[in-house]
């Protein structure tokens, strides 16, 4: 004789249950999903590329050349200054090649020919006075001292940054709370379907007593 297959009906609590915890396993896979494809992937390209390394200042200059940026003088106010160009040129322990230093790898998107960007003033003396005093920085305060910098040789041989736009406590917190929630998820189910199934085995159990 065929046993019948137990068929169990929720009460609403635990169908309220079941429901949290598929919606936080969605949530954790679509996080997950998300933040690898716009946040993780590029970040562990970056890292992926950016071998640390110690740097020497080499030389540091300015261009004549000038670059525009954007100034912003309130809600709907917004105008255009000019900088000037620095470049901090350096020797890196793993290529005796010169290299040009980036503040970070934003910065180098922005103007890969600088070493610098100073935050956009409306005038541009003030944006020249900022660049001078990095400029003094990095010959008086740093000079020849060895400096930690990050270095591509496959990807930007001639480049090297200062410091990483992403660094090991964001990507471990890109993984770490779509995973949390995943698995609190998978527990809130598991939870709710065990607890469902020990009250019917005990109803059933209860029931061959009284007969």
């Amino acid at each position: 004789m065929a046993r019948s297959r137990v068929v169990y009906k929720y009460t609403e609590a635990e169908d309220k249950s079941m429901r949290l915890g598929f919606l936080l396993i969605a949530a954790g896979l679509l996080s997950l999903l998300g933040l690898g494809c716009c946040w993780l992937r590029p970040a562990l390209q970056e890292r992926g590329g950016g071998v640390s390394a110690n740097c020497t200042v080499l030389a540091v200059r300015q261009l004549g050349e000038r670059f525009s940026c954007t100034f912003s003088c309130g809600a709907a106010c917004r105008g255009t200054a000019r900088y000037p160009c620095l470049q901090v040129l350096v020797r890196t322990s793993r290529s005796p090649a010169p290299a040009l230093l980036h503040e970070d790898e934003r910065q180098l998107r922005t103007n890969p020919k600088c070493s610098y960007i100073p935050p956009c003033a409306r005038d541009d003396q003030e944006n020249s006075e900022n660049v001078t005093y990095k400029q003094k920085y990095w010959k008086k305060k740093v000079g020849s001292q060895p400096f930690t910098c990050y270095f591509n040789q496959h990807l930007r041989p001639d480049d090297v940054m200062l410091k990483r736009t992403h660094d090991e406590t964001v990507l471990l917190h890109c993984f770490l709370w779509p995973l949390v929630t995943f698995l609190v998820g998978v527990l809130i189910v598991v939870l709710t379907i065990c607890a469902k199934s020990l009250a019917v085995r005990a109803e059933a159990i209860k029931k061959k007593k009284h007969l």
